[in-house]
């Protein structure tokens, strides 16, 4: 019979490494966006290429645990802020600032949180589904409060905040601050004082065109 002492200590031993792998991929990530080799995630963490691939059997395997991992404590975070603000309006922008300087810090979040729109293939951490009850419920706190034109969708939110997560891809290396102008153009949009209609959706029903609802 084996020694139970040394089955504990190879597990303690492959929990170290595989956090280990989860927080330098998370640096590099962030860094140098998912086009990272994993060679040098697995020299930043200390351990060889044959224990990254034990763990991770596939890059697309590791870039979507570290995205889901950073994304589900970051959207976490969003909505307890959010909960925390009183004024709607406020929370609304708040929430989008935060989004925004939270995808500016991590190249690889901004290269995917934007796939349920643009690339359903690629690996996609839960951007769609963990921020859409949160946009969902700003949207209806703002609306209640008369502080959001009432023709504006949860799908309209979430679909601004995709097209503005692009924003910071593209300007990230040359206007690193060049989303805040557009964010408040796109703000200054949502104003209740606007009363024309908004365009119908291509589809010309009630329903959503996908990804988010309302």
């Amino acid at each position: 019979m084996g020694d139970p002492r040394a089955g504990r200590a190879r597990r303690a031993d492959a929990e170290r490494n595989r956090r280990a792998i989860i927080e330098a991929a998370n640096a590099v990530l962030a860094e140098q966006g998912s086009a990272v080799d994993v060679r040098e995630i697995a020299r930043r963490s200390g351990v060889g290429m044959g224990t990254l691939y034990r763990h991770f059997p596939t890059k697309d395997d590791l870039l979507r645990t570290v995205l889901e991992g950073e994304f589900t404590t970051w959207a976490g975070a969003a909505h307890r802020a959010a909960d925390e603000t009183d004024d709607p309006r406020r929370a609304l922008r708040e929430f989008f600032e935060n989004a925004l300087e939270y995808r500016a810090r991590h190249r690889a979040v901004v290269e995917h949180c934007g796939s349920a729109w643009t690339a359903p293939a690629a690996p996609e951490p839960a951007c769609t589904h963990l921020l859409t009850p949160v946009i969902d419920e700003l949207r209806t706190r703002a609306l209640a409060a008369g502080a959001l034109r009432p023709d504006v969708t949860t799908e309209d939110l979430a679909l601004l905040l995709a097209a503005l997560g692009q924003v910071v891809q593209m300007t990230t290396d040359t206007c690193p601050r060049m989303w805040r102008r557009q964010l408040r153009i796109c703000l200054d949009g949502l104003d209740p004082a606007h009363t024309e209609p908004l365009p119908r959706r291509s589809d010309g029903g009630d329903g959503a065109c996908g990804g988010a609802g309302g």
